[in-house]
């Protein structure tokens, strides 16, 4: 405990950390001020009424901090960079230039596929903005939409996406932690007051033991993700002795660590964009004056609104991803290659494709168990509700994830940056 005190007084006392701080809290604050600013033309009813119809759009409600229920300027969020960034790594599989530029051009090849990605946030900022524009006037929630003020609000909106993307990357550079996740963090956590008073006007004293269950299965999961956050297995690894001149060198043994959930929140947040981005565009098209076009809308949009769909969809679609992201940033070759080059094996094992197949057995069966409790998390609310049958209350597994992986990852990097000031 006095440890933690001393740390958590050098963390004031120090400028620099103090104001990397101050500044992601400015941040913060400055996005949550954002998302309370609506577009004008709103009927607040239906637009209640239609949210709480829409388990799709509540879920991506949760992760632009509530900003969509209000239809605020910033009301997609950091979707389109998000989506931006996963068209971006999916094309590492069919262009070998990209996949080169991501994995073997160090921080130069990294800074320049990032720039792609923030490229393509304004044509799937503009796209989804048009989408939701069209759906909520459909829905009779915006009204009185002139050509002029449509095209203001796609402006807007899409200007508050590219915002939010910059802010995150300003925390990135001049804060503390990825700013990316620390927004999606706010959104969360802004949602819990709200979440919070729903349960307290809809509290029923013969619910308590309900209740109660809740709170043990969100300790036990919160618990889960800390262990499966932080598990990893060590490959030893031994590198060779080297003699120069008089001097022997190497010759010391030190471990590869593999981490359980390789992939993070990410195959989660991969797996929401590819759900619900569909969605948005079926719900547009089901308005079309095309009769047949509205009929294999209406017919899709059926089929995703089935829970038990949606649940095994999800799982699959997170339980891909984790694979295909772990694979697109973990590279078992590189790795087997720059042991050799630097003079270091795995005791028993060749170097060179042995190596490289030895890692890669180990992280497919680690890849595995971090990709089923992943898809389980995610599909958690889904089980909870259920078997409940309460829909004011949900653990939400793919919400308790994200906060507690930012909040460790937050935790370790004010740590790194204690510890680079003491010493």
């Amino acid at each position: 405990m006095k440890n933690f005190f001393n740390k958590f007084t050098l963390i004031f006392q120090d400028k620099i950390l103090r104001k990397r701080i101050f500044f992601t809290l400015f941040a913060l604050v400055l996005f949550r001020v954002l998302a309370s600013i609506p577009i004008p033309g709103i009927d607040h009813g239906r637009l209640a009424e239609f949210f709480s119809s829409n388990e799709f759009l509540g879920l991506l409600n949760i992760f632009s901090g509530g900003g969509l229920s209000q239809l605020s300027i910033v009301m997609l969020g950091v979707g389109p960079y998000i989506t931006g960034s996963i068209i971006m790594q999916l094309m590492t599989i069919m262009s070998p230039k990209l996949k080169q530029m991501y994995q073997e051009e160090g921080e130069a090849g990294r800074r320049k596929f990032t720039q792609y990605g923030r490229m393509l946030t304004v044509p799937l900022g503009l796209l989804q903005a048009f989408s939701f524009i069209k759906i909520l006037e459909n829905q009779q929630i915006l009204t009185n939409l002139s050509t002029s003020v449509l095209i203001t609000d796609l402006l807007v909106i899409t200007a508050g996406s590219v915002l939010l993307m910059w802010i995150g990357e300003l925390i990135s550079e001049y804060g503390i932690g990825n700013g990316v996740s620390l927004i999606i963090f706010a959104g969360i956590v802004a949602v819990i007051p709200t979440s919070a008073s729903q349960v307290l006007f809809t509290f029923d004293p013969s619910m308590i033991p309900m209740y109660l269950a809740f709170a043990v299965v969100a300790a036990v999961v919160i618990v889960a993700v800390v262990i499966i956050t932080e598990a990893e297995r060590p490959i030893p690894i031994t590198y060779a002795k080297q003699v120069r001149g008089n001097r022997v060198y190497g010759g010391t043994s030190t471990y590869l660590p593999l981490r359980i959930n390789q992939a993070g929140v990410i195959p989660i947040i991969f797996a929401l964009s590819i759900l619900l981005f569909p969605q948005m565009i079926l719900q547009f098209l089901q308005s079309s004056a095309n009769t047949i076009i509205q009929s294999i809308s209406s017919a899709i949009l059926s089929v995703l609104a089935n829970s038990w769909f949606y649940a095994i969809a999800y799982f699959f679609l997170v339980f891909i991803f984790t694979y295909f992201y772990t694979a697109v940033t973990f590279d078992p070759d590189q790795i087997s290659t720059n042991l050799q080059k630097n003079g270091a094996f795995i005791p028993g094992v060749r170097p060179g494709r042995s190596t490289s197949d030895h890692i890669s057995r180990i992280l497919t069966r680690l890849t595995l168990v971090g990709a089923l409790f992943l898809g389980f998390i995610a599909v958690l609310p889904l089980i909870m509700q259920g078997i409940t049958g309460i829909t004011a209350v949900s653990v939400g597994g793919t919400a308790l994830l994200i906060v507690v992986s930012v909040v460790i990852d937050l935790i370790k990097k004010v740590d790194a940056q204690v510890s680079i000031r003491e010493y």
